[in-house]
């Protein structure tokens, strides 16, 4: 015959046993739907230095099919360069509010603004950007004038524009907006009045 307390010392033991196996189940449970759970994948910019300045954003409104000046104070760093990212930043922002008057896919993102001298701006877009953009002559176009006004009106001296993706020439940004040119900044200066 087996003594009381072992027979009490085993079932303490297997209590203990299965109680640690439903917990690793259930934890195991937990860190599968977490898995499964969708998150939030564009990166977290580092905070710009710099005073706040009032600068102008041309926004796309898709409804009146127009482009209209809109004045914002954001903090801004010294050199050009950062300057140009942050304003294309700035107007990203707006556009992927919920209640933008220009809406972009979510994951949209300017990965870079170089600027390359004499006056040439290459902005360097995101797959999504391009992939999840509208297509049709009239937002494509909105697109692109609003990020080339945006940087002529701000940062002086940009005399052309030039739109990649991924780093890589593209023919249209979603068919119909040619992006394989440069976009000269005066014959896009000679729209804006068309556009407002």
């Amino acid at each position: 015959m087996i003594p009381r307390h072992h027979l009490l010392g085993v079932a303490v033991m297997l209590a203990i046993a299965l109680g640690m196996g439903f917990y690793v189940w259930s934890m195991r449970t937990r860190v599968h739907n977490a898995e499964l759970s969708p998150t939030n994948t564009q990166p977290v910019a580092a905070p710009v230095s710099g005073p706040s300045e009032q600068v102008t954003l041309y926004v796309a409104y898709d409804d009146a099919g127009v482009l209209r000046p809109k004045t914002v104070r954001i903090p801004l760093p010294a050199g050009r360069q950062e300057r140009a990212t942050e304003l294309l930043h700035a107007l990203l922002t707006l556009y992927l509010d919920k209640v933008s008057p220009h809406p972009l896919g979510a994951a949209s993102e300017i990965r870079d603004v170089y600027l390359v001298d004499p006056g040439l701006a290459v902005i360097d877009l995101n797959a999504a950007f391009a992939d999840d953009h509208r297509s049709g002559v009239l937002v494509e176009e909105l697109t692109v004038v609003s990020l080339a006004q945006t940087l002529s009106a701000n940062i002086p001296g940009i005399t052309q524009i030039r739109i990649l993706v991924d780093g890589k020439s593209r023919d249209t940004l979603a068919g119909h907006a040619d992006l394989s040119d440069p976009y000269d900044v005066a014959t896009l200066n000679q729209l804006i009045p068309q556009l407002q």
